[in-house]
């Protein structure tokens, strides 16, 4: 069938339609101020989409007719973040809230009074939005704050969020982050229709946004009626954007990002708790749920200036909200063996509704908090969602306490493998001591063991381990030398081709050096340093693991505490034997070449601290050349070092070197020294 050619005042006609229904759009989610009633906005609606299905080749991907449309996806792919979408530091008092406002006043050398955005805390999704030219090209969920999924079909079917920026004076690009929340009324209407429909409903509005976004259909988003809230900014290209935090939601206002309306600035932390107790009035009756306030410091300059921690801005803090709490009583306590070998008491609890979910299960952190509480089976406690998410016992009504109650006492042994279990009186946790053979640690164990600063089994990923143990093709590491092509052939994604590829990568592992072996064995706190040194001072294995603790604290880097967990672990008869049949599969490697005096140069002595990666040596590399000059290599900053070489990406390491005003190289400068220094 001919389709008719679309004339000049057709094309002209569904411009105007797209213009008119975007800007009563923005006047409607954006400025809350309507100009025209809901049956004239679907006439207008209806009269675009009558013309695009007449002219479908006028239809672009900005028009209001395209928030809905596609195919349903069968997965999401994964998308990296440019800027990790980092988490905020809490405080649940006023104290708290005080000590932020001190450290950011010292960090700045300042006793002037800082000023603070303040908005509220959406307990809802967090999710990246990106803009080139202003037109929406990607969406994503924070995911672990690197890497997230890609929902950009489903966000598109948000109203209140623009497929096209208003304006043109945005950045060319432009990422947006905020919060994807249902209000509370949507949500009450969206359970309801669940339950006529006879389908399981959601416990909180925040269940329901984070469901609603993970649909892999985007016409079932598309009827759960989510809304946004911008809260910051993370990567721009080509632009500018205000000297304020508050600026800058004012501009993404203008170009039709909705920010929320309760978003005000605050002279100094005394407005910014009068905000927090005004919000906090509030609260029940805000069309969306919140469970606290965040506070920002309001200049940009002074956010850049007072950078980051590894998970947060030091210039933002989210102060919640009081925990709802309920009485329930502990029905047992049961400890969990976690994937490093740390056990976890666990009270089993008699079921109770607490702050929107059903509470069984509360974690009670270790043996010196469950001291500290004297909590014991059969009493009756105060149950607590800490910051409306983890369930937490905040203490027990010893009134209600029954008669033949028992102080809960620490197991001997692991209830996952038998191994001895470890208590060191210096940290909280209490471990198993089978880090090689123990179920519970056994995905961790060999992950690790097939690492590239360890064995370094190329093509054995995170999801292969997860197969071998799930289909019970290895007990342990020393399992991985007896797999056969034909076993790993079986497995999915995985043919005979790839499958011998792997078993020749293991193969190859079994030629390997000591110090790499050590480090694959996952001892607790022995790194690929500690590795390095243990090597060079014992030079062979059984040295090593004969070792007392008093000869163990002689080597570089090994104290009372990392001393005693190789003695642990070497006296643990389950790891001796995963570590006798690793030798009888072949592992090997040649002996490490000793020290000499003559290796020793002007370096001897001198202290060395590595920060960032290094483009012309490892990391490994570089420590075992300086060790072997005479110097000493350690992991930490202190007054003592003498040098911190400075690679690309650098951590926290070199801010506390700056401010110690130790000597910083850069990787050249460190080369020059080590090529000096080889020549003394």
């Amino acid at each position: 069938m001919h389709m008719p050619k679309p004339s000049d005042t057709i094309i002209k006609k569904i411009a105007q339609l797209k213009k008119k229904i975007n800007e009563h759009n923005y006047r409607y989610h954006i400025l809350d101020e309507p100009l025209i009633s809901d049956a004239i906005y679907d006439k207008l609606f209806r009269e675009l989409e009558d013309l695009e299905k007449q002219y479908p080749e006028l239809i672009r991907n900005d028009s209001p007719t395209q928030r809905v449309g596609s195919t349903p996806l069968s997965s999401f792919q994964q998308v990296q973040h440019a800027v990790p979408m980092l988490s905020l530091e809490n405080a649940f008092s006023e104290k708290e809230v005080f000590a932020f406002n001190k450290r950011i006043q010292e960090r700045l050398h300042t006793e002037k009074e800082i000023e603070y955005a303040c908005e509220p805390k959406l307990d809802g999704v967090a999710v990246s939005l990106i803009y080139h030219k202003g037109l929406l090209v990607r969406a994503a969920t924070r995911g672990d704050g690197t890497i997230g999924e890609d929902i950009t079909l489903n966000v598109r079917t948000i109203l209140s969020i623009p497929l096209q920026l208003r304006g043109s004076d945005y950045p060319t690009d432009l990422e947006v982050r905020g919060e994807v929340y249902i209000p509370k009324k949507a949500f009450q209407q969206l359970n309801e229709r669940l339950k006529k429909a006879g389908e399981k409903t959601f416990v909180n509005p925040r269940n329901a946004a984070a469901g609603s976004l993970r649909q892999l259909n985007p016409k079932i988003t598309a009827q759960r009626s989510l809304a946004f809230f911008t809260h910051s900014v993370g990567q721009i290209k080509d632009g500018k954007l205000a000297a304020t935090h508050t600026a800058i939601l004012n501009q993404f206002k203008q170009w039709g990002l909705p920010r929320c309306p309760q978003t005000q600035t605050a002279k100094n932390i005394l407005a910014c708790l009068a905000y927090y107790h005004k919000i906090a009035q509030q609260r029940t009756t805000l069309p969306y749920d919140i469970d606290g306030v965040v506070y920002k410091v309001n200049s940009i300059a002074l956010q850049q200036q007072l950078g980051f921690v590894s998970r947060a801005p030091r210039w933002a803090l989210a102060h919640k909200f009081p925990a709802q709490e309920e009485f329930t009583q502990v029905l047992a306590i049961e400890f969990q063996v976690g994937r490093t070998g740390a056990l976890t008491p666990v009270a089993r609890l008699q079921p109770v509704f607490v702050g929107g979910a059903t509470i069984s299960n509360a974690t009670l952190h270790n043996m010196d908090e469950v001291k500290r509480k004297d909590i014991r089976i059969g009493d009756t406690v105060i149950i607590r969602r800490a910051g409306d998410v983890i369930p937490e016992v905040v203490s027990i009504i010893k009134e209600k306490r029954p008669s033949n109650t028992h102080p809960l006492k620490l197991p001997k042994h692991c209830p996952i493998c038998g191994s001895d279990i470890i208590k060191i009186e210096t940290e909280s946790a209490a471990r198993c001591s089978g880090a090689l053979f123990c179920p519970a640690q056994r995905k961790e164990a060999i992950k690790h063991f097939a690492s590239r600063k360890a064995m370094n089994i190329e093509g054995l990923g995170n999801k292969l381990v997860e197969q071998l143990v799930d289909n019970h093709l290895i007990k342990d590491v020393s399992g991985l030398y007896h797999l056969t092509p034909g076993q790993l052939a079986d497995l999915e994604h995985l043919g005979e081709k790839s499958a011998q590829k792997l078993c020749n990568a293991i193969h190859a592992s079994k030629k390997t050096s000591l110090t790499r072996f050590l480090y694959g064995l996952g001892i607790r706190d022995v790194g690929i340093t500690t590795a390095l040194n243990l090597t060079q001072h014992f030079q062979d294995l059984k040295s090593i693991m004969e070792a007392d603790e008093e000869s163990l604290q002689n080597i570089p880097d090994i104290g009372p505490v990392v001393a005693a967990h190789l003695k642990r672990f070497f006296s643990e008869p389950h790891n001796l034997d995963v570590i006798k049949n690793l030798l009888a599969a072949g592992i090997s490697w040649p002996n490490p070449p000793a020290i000499k005096p003559k290796h020793l140069s002007f370096l001897a002595g001198k202290s060395f601290v590595l920060t960032g990666s290094l483009s012309e040596l490892s990391r490994e590399q570089a420590t075992q050349i300086l060790q072997e000059l005479g110097a000493k290599v350690s992991s930490s900053v202190s007054k003592k070092t003498d040098y911190l070489i400075v690679g690309k990406d650098p951590g926290s390491k070199l801010e506390r070197a700056q401010e110690l005003g130790l000597t910083i190289l850069k990787e050249n400068k460190f080369l020059e020294l080590l090529k000096k220094a080889n020549l003394s």
